[in-house]
């Protein structure tokens, strides 16, 4: 059953579940405000913690509205693409056999057949992220587990529409967003010391704060160059 609690300028969406704890999120294109709570949680109690959260809501507000958009793609010839952080141009290129996406120099050459759809050019384009994304990510959790003195039980690469990565204590397992694929490497390895905090300390508080300045020293100015960043063009919704 959801409510809605108006806070001044802001408006948030409150959904009862069967959970144990409450979860409030911030999502794009608009920056509208959820929250997540569980069915004992009273009305009153949720709207006490919409108030303590204002600013940091604010703040996650602001940044969805003046973050860079891609543009829609459209998965033509000639169109920009990236991966690591660098430009790529697309080459459409239509062949009676499988399908199969390769880098040719500056250029991501996508081999399909015949008359194939915007939408099945997007299907491969996303699944051959995540494998790249996939290939990348293992040798530096692997890294870093080390350095952490953590293990993760599960990997996870997926589409993800609110965040860069999530990490989940109760099954010691890490997911990540594909389209890090596209951002330079030192953001993907940013986003996996970040994680792997969590495994530490969930929260963002003084000691993971402290335990990223330990482990990764320029962490504040591979969040900066990620938040810059133009992120995937879309109608985000929950």
């Amino acid at each position: 059953m959801g409510t809605t609690l108006k806070l001044g300028s802001v408006t948030v969406d409150v959904v009862k579940k069967d959970i144990k704890n409450v979860h409030l999120s911030v999502y794009p294109p608009e920056g509208k405000v959820r929250i997540s709570a569980p069915l004992r949680m009273s009305t009153e109690n949720i709207r006490l913690f919409a108030i303590s959260k204002l600013q940091w809501i604010r703040l996650q507000q602001k940044k969805i509205v003046d973050q860079e958009r891609e543009t829609a793609r459209e998965y033509s010839e000639r169109e920009s693409h990236y991966l690591w952080g660098k430009r790529y141009l697309l080459d459409v290129v239509e062949v009676d056999g499988p399908p199969r996406i390769e880098i040719r120099h500056r250029r991501i050459v996508i081999q399909i057949r015949p008359s194939s759809s915007t939408d099945r050019k997007r299907e491969l384009i996303e699944e051959w992220y995540r494998a790249q994304l996939r290939a990348a990510v293992q040798p530096l959790i692997s890294k870093w587990e080390k350095a952490m003195g953590v293990k993760v039980d599960k990997v996870f690469v997926r589409r993800m529409k609110t965040k860069w990565g999530s990490c989940s204590r109760a099954s010691v397992s890490i997911r990540f967003n594909t389209d890090l694929a596209k951002k330079p490497p030192e953001c993907l390895e940013y986003i996996v010391v970040h994680e792997l905090a969590h495994l530490i300390e969930p929260t963002h508080n003084d000691r993971f704060t402290a335990l990223l300045d330990q482990m990764m020293p320029n962490w504040r100015l591979y969040r900066k160059l990620l938040n810059q960043l133009p992120v995937r063009h879309e109608n985000w919704s929950y």
